[in-house]
């Protein structure tokens, strides 16, 4: 057998086992070992867990509560810190009163956002497109279908310099007009169709790694269980673009780049988090979900979609072509 073949059979396999419903009189989590050899592994572990555990920072602290040191068992396991020691210079006026407009425009932003997700969420709709086939009730239950991709986490960090943006919004760029190109392949109308991201952000004041012991403390600065919320960012049109293969997915990541920092300063997402909260009982979700992490030098892209309504095989043509176009001017 052929390892495509048992890429196809893993796909298969991960679309059915996220339609079967975890039995409610065993555990709310099950492991899946698949000892068969694909084009991304020699195995692979499976873990289906119900979010009621936890959201994915609260599962990645049990799996790594699990490991230990190899230079000395006996500590405890820590990893580098991503924040930066540097402080700002200037005085504590000068501060207090650089402050004073941030907060202003903070309060703006928060409520221009938190009113528009409201009516994104309760009243206006995206336009039906190939990425959304429109079925207001019942999309949850529909079968999917299941297909990953990997990028080199290096290649991605050379893009995020050569702009001087962040790597999430080089990953969510692409990713964003790579669904644009294929939408636009299925129906050229949709180019330009209203469409809308919902992404999910963690809510925590994130330092680093936490065990699970500090996690389930009283008043844990990164406390276990979920903490995250949404953020609407309208998927950027291809309306003002030439229309052959010229192109641009930079122009998608300055994009997201300039939303996502506008929206920082804004309190809309936690509102936003609430309100959908409330209202996801009344609303499917859409028809294409997309999940990342990265691991071990490799940003991986899980995509999720309605079955027999996505083409699995052109939207992931159309995501790692985006992404090679933004490689190109790094190599």
């Amino acid at each position: 057998m052929s390892l495509d073949f048992y890429d196809e059979h893993l796909n298969q396999y991960l679309s059915k086992i996220a339609m079967d419903p975890l039995p409610q009189s065993q555990p709310l989590w099950q492991i899946h070992l698949i000892k068969y050899p694909t084009n991304n592994s020699h195995g692979n572990l499976i873990f289906k867990l119900h979010h009621a555990l936890g959201d994915g920072y609260s599962i990645i602290g049990v799996l790594l509560s699990c490991l230990q040191r190899v230079d000395n068992p006996s500590l405890p396991l820590t990893f580098p810190s991503g924040q930066s020691n540097s402080k700002s210079g200037g005085s504590s006026g000068d501060r207090s009163f650089n402050r004073v407009p941030r907060v202003i425009l903070g309060f703006f932003n928060t409520m221009l956002d938190f009113g528009w997700s409201l009516l994104k969420s309760s009243v206006i709709e995206d336009d039906i497109s190939p990425i959304r086939s429109g079925g207001n009730t019942g999309v949850e239950f529909q079968p999917v279908t299941i297909t990953t991709m990997s990028f080199s986490l290096d290649r991605i960090k050379q893009v995020k310099a050569k702009l001087g943006v962040t790597i999430n919004d080089v990953i969510t760029g692409a990713v964003l007009f790579g669904i644009r190109k294929y939408m636009e392949g299925e129906s050229y109308e949709s180019r330009n169709a209203n469409s809308t991201a919902l992404v999910l952000l963690n809510t925590r004041s994130l330092g680093g790694y936490q065990s699970v012991s500090e996690m389930i403390k009283p008043n844990a600065k990164m406390p276990w269980g979920n903490h995250f919320a949404f953020l609407h960012v309208p998927i950027p049109k291809l309306l003002n673009c030439p229309d052959d293969d010229s192109s641009n997915p930079i122009d998608f990541v300055f994009n997201v780049h300039k939303m996502v920092k506008k929206k920082r300063n804004s309190a809309a997402v936690h509102l936003t988090g609430k309100l959908l909260e409330t209202l996801r009982k009344f609303r499917g979700p859409e028809s294409l979900t997309a999940s990342m992490i990265s691991y071990m030098g490799k940003m991986w892209i899980c995509l999720g979609m309605e079955k027999g309504f996505i083409d699995s095989y052109k939207l992931k043509a159309c995501i790692q072509n985006a992404f090679d176009i933004l490689f190109k001017p790094t190599v």
